[in-house]
């Protein structure tokens, strides 16, 4: 079917792709193969070749393997960006297992979830994180429990007396160069990094294939806790070779990974299909506006997929006259809109077009993007390679008109196979329409006349913070764990560097009031959830709008803090 979009189409890059009909794992194979002493990751003074990416990867795998890693285990990666977490990532999948990434903020209160609803019993992590981890296992009955924590101290990928280590940000110094102890624990092995990949260890066969399961990513919603994303390695090899197809990706490209490969953006758009291309990683552990403009100049950085906050930031860097920001060919993002004066000045500037994306968890990132020749500012793009979206009634199913506001529907070979152990949740999550299967994004927009889409609304409640989803449900049960909390309802306030924050409307409990101030449950949140997910503002009313029925009315709430 002819869409409108077809004109804009960018050219040399396919409508559809035929991807390989082999594993990921495959893909760093022979890569490795191809490319054996060519850079693959660029960390601090460390360059890792991609035969010693290969190299590390089987170790750790034949490691993994003889602690009983069998093929479909799920193992949970908790880590920060740095040559570790791609090692970890595909020693996983040479197991024939599958990748469970955690955002490494998260608290061990919201960790035990990742541990008991895949049945993990390893995980590898960093040495800051592993506490938080062992706590969240601890807490477990012994049943559920880890049986095995792989621990990595970042200096384990880079030499911290090093010149490019002086460089760092000062905030990073006590972080990345420090050594924590790893935890004792009584029921789980705790290994450190290096004994695991010291090894001579036979390693099985693989025998993966494009439908078995590969990665796990877990995402919230309106109700309930995280349900996991089942992608296979057929749904997210078609992104990663198509991200390479649609940004030019090649073995001579160098690309910042600023963005986290927790994230399905930065392990599919980034990862994925930097080992597919055979290109140059440079990895950022955190976000850092003075580090990323030195990094690009220094290392000829040619692609550069971020959140716009990024971009905003850089812009504003006293320093910004002393980078060379001339080797940049691709700048790339989405998760927030770009403000119309910074994208208007990328190109007056230096002549680059930001093109922003849309995706999500459950489509392995990318199903619209932005011509790279023919953006349009503050819009998803046009569907993916490969993808049929539209805009639908969401009552009726019945395909919209350009300019009319309805549900964004997504179908094609980057979609999900379904929530983990959740029929109900996926049943709920498709629709048929025209004999295809659809996934119904929650997210309400419109097609104009040229085939570009737009968003306009949610129809799920969610925050976007820099990027970051949240999920009012998920920090409301949260927030229940305090004993002051009666009620809380979670919104959406504005935020002129976020776009959105987060804030709680609260009903104290009598016996609390008078002893419990704003900023004492706004600590207490940052120490329980993951940083972006906790409140910044603290509202504290006498009671909460309901309903007849007594559901609390969020919308009221959220239509009172949004009002001019």
């Amino acid at each position: 079917m002819q869409r409108f979009h077809d004109k804009f189409w960018p050219r040399r890059v396919p409508r559809a792709i035929t991807v390989p009909q082999t594993s990921l794992w495959d893909n760093l194979a022979t890569t490795a193969r191809r490319y054996p002493d060519k850079p693959a990751l660029v960390f601090f003074d460390r360059s890792t070749s991609w035969r010693e990416l290969l190299s590390q990867a089987e170790r750790l795998a034949a490691r993994l393997q003889s602690l009983g890693v069998a093929p479909g285990d799920r193992v949970m990666l908790d880590m920060q960006n740095c040559p570790q977490l791609v090692v970890a990532h595909f020693a996983i999948l040479r197991c024939d297992a599958v990748v469970v990434p955690v955002n490494p903020m998260n608290r061990a209160a919201e960790l035990g979830h990742y541990i008991t609803d895949p049945e993990l019993r390893v995980a590898i992590t960093t040495a800051d994180l592993a506490p938080e981890i062992a706590a969240a296992s601890q807490a477990l009955p012994p049943s559920q429990r880890l049986s095995h924590l792989v621990v990595t101290q970042f200096t384990d990928a880079f030499d911290a007396d090093s010149a490019e280590a002086r460089r760092m940000p000062p905030a990073w110094r006590e972080w990345l160069l420090a050594r924590p102890a790893l935890p004792r624990l009584d029921s789980t092995q705790v290994m450190a990094w290096d004994e695991a990949l010291g090894n001579a260890l036979p390693l099985a066969d693989t025998h993966a294939g494009p439908q078995d399961l590969a990665a796990l990513p877990y995402t919230s919603g309106t109700t309930g806790l995280p349900k996991g994303c089942m992608h296979t390695h057929a749904s997210l090899m078609h992104n990663a070779v198509a991200s390479a197809l649609w940004g030019s990706v090649t073995a001579e490209s160098v690309s910042l990974l600023a963005v986290p490969m927790f994230h399905i953006t930065g392990m599919v758009c980034l990862m994925h299909c930097g080992v597919w291309a055979g290109s140059t990683q440079v990895l950022m552990s955190r976000w850092d506006r003075e580090l990323a403009g030195e990094l690009i100049s220094r290392h000829g950085v040619t692609h550069w997929t971020n959140i716009p906050t990024m971009v905003i930031d850089l812009l504003a860097s006293p320093r910004l006259e002393q980078f060379d920001l001339s080797s940049l060919t691709n700048i790339s993002g989405g998760g927030a809109a770009m403000p119309q004066a910074v994208a208007q000045r990328l190109w007056d500037q230096f002549g680059l077009r930001y093109a922003e994306g849309y995706g999500l968890t459950e489509t392995a990132a990318p199903s619209h993007n932005n011509p790279p020749d023919a953006t349009k500012q503050q819009c998803l793009g046009i569907p993916f390679i490969g993808c049929d979206a539209r805009v639908v009634d969401p009552e009726t199913l019945r395909e919209l008109p350009p300019g009319e506001q309805g549900e964004i529907v997504i179908q094609g070979p980057m979609v999900f196979q379904g929530y983990w152990r959740r029929p109900e949740a996926t049943a709920a999550a498709f629709v048929e329409i025209g004999g295809k299967r659809f996934f119904r994004s929650g997210d309400l927009g419109r097609v104009d006349e040229d085939g570009y889409f737009f968003i306009t609304d949610r129809l799920k409640r969610m925050i976007n913070a820099s990027g970051f989803k949240v999920w009012p449900a998920e920090v409301e049960a949260l927030m229940f764990r305090h004993p002051a909390v009666q009620e809380a309802c979670v919104i959406a306030a504005r935020d002129s560097y976020r776009g959105e924050t987060v804030k709680a409307v609260v009903v104290l409990r009598p016996s609390h009031r008078g002893q419990v101030s704003e900023q004492d449950l706004i600590a207490w949140c940052r120490e329980t959830m993951a940083v972006y997910k906790a409140p910044r503002v603290i509202e504290f009313v006498e009671a909460l709008p309901k309903s007849g029925s007594g559901k609390v009315m969020w919308r009221t709430l959220q239509e009172r803090e949004t009002s001019p």
